[in-house]
């Protein structure tokens, strides 16, 4: 087999080009939902919000929140546009339209989330410092490179490493603002301020993983190199 027929991995020593930042930049905006993403996450729960600061209905602004939750998944359905980002935020928001109905408090409308989110923090900062950073496990299929990065692309791992390092800190500092709220603020001065914060840190995480992707060397295409060695010992049978 000549070399033509089997693709050059990328030099992990080498440096990023431009193609190879845009390209970074794309994968991490399609992976973390893009602008309508952040949309359908936050309208729920803003409504909730507002809904409770006018009236102080818990179960009308719980009901309201989750009828636009599966609105929004109803409407990427009918567009035959993914889901995958709209279901992960209508579950999230029917968890915490079970728990103010069922506890009759605002406040259960957002603690299953603040609690999900502490989870997410821990689990990136502990997963950054035993090696195995869980933002590489969940970008390395969207760079179609799976797992390569551990033992094959160091560059890369150290630039998870850093990035989730950083996106538990970030959550790990968000939470500790809201859960001092939500044990002795009220439930509207805490859901203004959850609103206030929804956005603000993602996209201070996100703009950090793009900084060290950015600056790491290429993503191993395994897909690719999995093709080319079917297509060779197709060669080969034939």
């Amino acid at each position: 087999m000549t070399s033509l027929d089997r693709p050059t991995p990328p030099d992990p020593a080498a440096a990023p080009t431009e193609d190879q930042k845009a390209v970074t930049q794309a994968a991490l905006f399609d992976a973390f939902g893009g602008i309508r993403g952040t949309v359908e996450t936050m309208l729920p729960g803003l409504l909730f919000v507002m809904i409770y600061t006018i009236n102080k209905d818990v179960k009308l602004s719980a009901i309201a929140a989750g009828a636009v939750a599966v609105l929004l998944v109803i409407v990427r359905l009918l567009r035959k546009d993914t889901v995958k980002h709209a279901f992960s935020g209508v579950f999230g928001v029917g968890v915490g339209v079970a728990f103010a109905l069922f506890t009759g408090s605002a406040k259960g409308f957002y603690l299953p989330g603040m609690i999900y989110g502490v989870g997410l923090g821990v689990a990136f900062t502990v997963s950054a410092l035993v090696g195995f950073p869980l933002l590489g496990v969940i970008l390395g299929p969207v760079f179609k490179e799976n797992l390569s990065w551990r033992t094959r692309n160091p560059g890369r791992k150290k630039a998870y490493t850093k990035a989730s390092l950083a996106w538990g800190l970030i959550f790990l500092a968000k939470y500790a603002i809201l859960f001092p709220l939500y044990w002795w603020g009220d439930a509207t001065q805490l859901g203004w301020v959850l609103i206030a914060l929804k956005l603000p840190p993602m996209v201070l995480a996100v703009y950090f993983t793009w900084v060290f992707l950015a600056k790491a060397p290429p993503p191993i295409d395994v897909i690719a190199e999995w093709e080319a060695k079917e297509a060779a010992e197709s060669k080969q049978g034939g």
